[in-house]
């Protein structure tokens, strides 16, 4: 499988981690992806490609491409045989200020590009990509899409800044001391964070605070679980199973043999952080 990813020029360097390429076989139909504080925008370019939200029973079909923001708990994608793309890892306040919509309307809720773009936009970025010289290219294009849409979103700054002390925090902040801080009410912070991010602070914060906990983990070595929890804040080992099953989609024993499977079975796979089997 072929993975490129660069960093954007400003100022979408502000909004996104990287700009990425995919191409290949998957090294799984079907991959469980925990709950991380991002998100994500794909332009399909292969078959389509199957995605199942964290609140959904079954999968959706994406043939154009799929706009996902930050993830409240797993979610699943199912990669078509050969599958070819590109995309975006957005920050949390990413996506906003390409949504013609509040980010809260697309809460866990998955959609196609041409739901957010139309479709003239999607189909004429869709074919400039397949002409494209190259991986390079395709994500300078795609770059300058970007840059050509980008708008104004209120309370961009303010959510900015409060998510980026949260980040730097890992998610261990007082989130009404926050509010202070920023010389905002806890209402108004939350407002606009459910409009920009499509979660609460403090949501946001859980989402970091569980994220850095899991990645902690080293599978190769064995894992004091009760130690992981209460560096992770906290002191009931069922609400911590609760919250584990929640943002990886599996139980804390069973997350430890599926990464241990996918190392494995695939050793130093672009895709070995994060994705996890779902078969």
């Amino acid at each position: 499988m072929q993975y490129v990813s660069r960093l954007p020029r400003p100022p979408l360097d502000g909004l996104i981690d990287d700009l990425y390429y995919l191409e290949g076989a998957p090294p799984y139909p079907r991959l469980t992806l925990p709950a991380m504080a991002g998100a994500l925008l794909i332009v399909n370019l292969g078959p389509p490609f199957r995605v199942r939200a964290c609140t959904d029973l079954k999968a959706a079909e994406f043939a154009d491409g799929v706009v996902v923001t930050t993830p409240t708990g797993a979610w699943e994608f199912g990669y078509p045989p050969g599958t070819r793309s590109v995309g975006v890892h957005f920050k949390p306040w990413g996506p906003a200020p390409f949504l013609p919509m509040p980010a809260s309307e697309l809460r866990d809720r998955p959609v196609t590009l041409e739901d957010v773009w139309g479709r003239p936009t999607v189909a004429a970025l869709r074919d400039r990509l397949a002409t494209a010289a190259g991986p390079q290219e395709m994500l300078t294009l795609l770059e300058d899409q970007l840059v050509r849409m980008l708008d104004e979103t209120a309370g961009l700054a303010l959510v900015r800044h409060t998510s980026s002390v949260i980040a730097a925090a890992t998610g261990a902040v007082a989130i009404g001391e926050l509010s202070a801080a920023a010389g905002v009410s806890s209402t108004h912070l939350a407002k606009r964070f459910k409009e920009v991010v499509g979660v609460t602070p403090k949501r946001l914060a859980r989402t970091y605070r569980f994220t850095a906990t899991v990645l902690a983990i080293d599978p190769a070595r064995p894992v004091d679980w009760v130690q992981l929890a209460l560096r992770a804040g906290y002191y009931d080992q069922a609400h911590f199973g609760h919250d584990f099953r929640a943002f990886t989609g599996l139980t804390p024993t069973r997350y430890l043999d599926v990464r241990r499977r996918f190392l494995r079975e695939h050793p130093g796979h672009v895709l070995d952080v994060g994705p996890l089997p779902a078969d």
